[in-house]
């Protein structure tokens, strides 16, 4: 597996992002985009604490979110806001609150940031937050509506690693889902061999920075401290649009259905689909 470090740039006009990486769906980190927002400096684990603390919320467990069976894909269990907050500040933890639409329930924090201008076609309805403990894990996926991904990072650091979606074969890729099998921070070469061949792109967020994210990267999400992100998202083609639509109907008629039906033999059934396709695609490369 080759990795190369992301890009970090600043004051880039809207004319070289488009030239430079929106055309190529390269991933880059913009340094300034948010630093003019309220949120960099007013939003902190103390801040919804003490604001927003008694909200409940869905909490997650990387591990067990994608095993068969009746909770495939779905939360663990639901705690408030507070307790969760308290959790990931005194000890590393798997667990995860994933796509939290907290602006729903409280609106006024969009006025905290803004919508980037650097590009058109932002899905304004749809920003979210992820928090996670040290230590936490998204497992390697990508986005199923096919938009393109603006992630800052608030407070602590987080590495995401990317890649492109014509590495589908050597990540994996599980047949009817947007995931791959691979643990990326942990590589089994000897399961995995295909892996080795798959390159890609290494992401380290500071406070403030925002990762550019291309329409069906690939993306690993690793906190190496408890930390939070939102993201806003974008789609400037109505034939992505589409894709992602068919993504999703993909994902809740047929894999989620099968998963209900079949269980164990549905994920061996995909496991099994990876695994050749992996193996044709090193036979190509030879």
């Amino acid at each position: 597996m080759n990795l190369i470090e992301v890009e970090k740039r600043e004051n880039l006009s809207s004319d070289e992002f488009k030239r430079e990486y929106l055309k190529p769906l390269k991933p880059v980190i913009l340094k300034d985009m948010s630093k003019d927002w309220k949120a960099n400096k007013k939003w902190s684990f103390d801040f919804f604490e003490k604001k927003y603390g008694d909200l409940i919320v869905p909490i997650f467990n990387p591990e067990s979110y994608f095993n068969s069976g009746k909770n495939y894909m779905k939360s663990n269990f639901k705690i408030p806001f507070r307790e969760y907050l308290e959790l990931i500040q005194k000890k590393p933890t798997n667990l995860r609150i994933h796509i939290f639409q907290l602006i729903k329930e409280a609106p006024e924090l969009a006025h905290d940031f803004e919508t980037p201008t650097i590009m058109s076609s932002f899905l304004k309805k749809f920003p979210a937050l992820f928090f996670g403990g040290k230590g936490a894990t998204l497992r390697l996926h990508y986005d199923l509506d096919c938009s393109h991904v603006f992630l800052t990072h608030f407070q602590t650091k987080k590495e995401v690693i990317l890649f492109s979606y014509e590495q589908k074969e050597f990540l994996y890729h599980l047949p009817y889902t947007v995931q791959a099998e691979v643990d990326i921070k942990n590589p089994d070469y000897v399961k995995y061999p295909a892996l080795k061949n798959a390159k890609g792109y290494y992401a380290l967020l500071n406070h403030g920075e925002t990762l550019f994210i291309p329409r069906r990267y690939w993306h690993c999400v690793h906190y190496t401290e408890e930390g939070f992100s939102l993201s806003v998202r974008s789609n400037d083609s109505i034939l992505f649009g589409i894709r992602g639509l068919l993504n999703i109907i993909r994902h809740f008629a047929l894999d989620k259905g099968f998963n209900h039906l079949l269980g164990e033999k549905w994920l061996a059934w995909k496991t099994k689909k990876a695994n050749e396709k992996a193996n044709k695609a090193i036979a190509d490369l030879n």
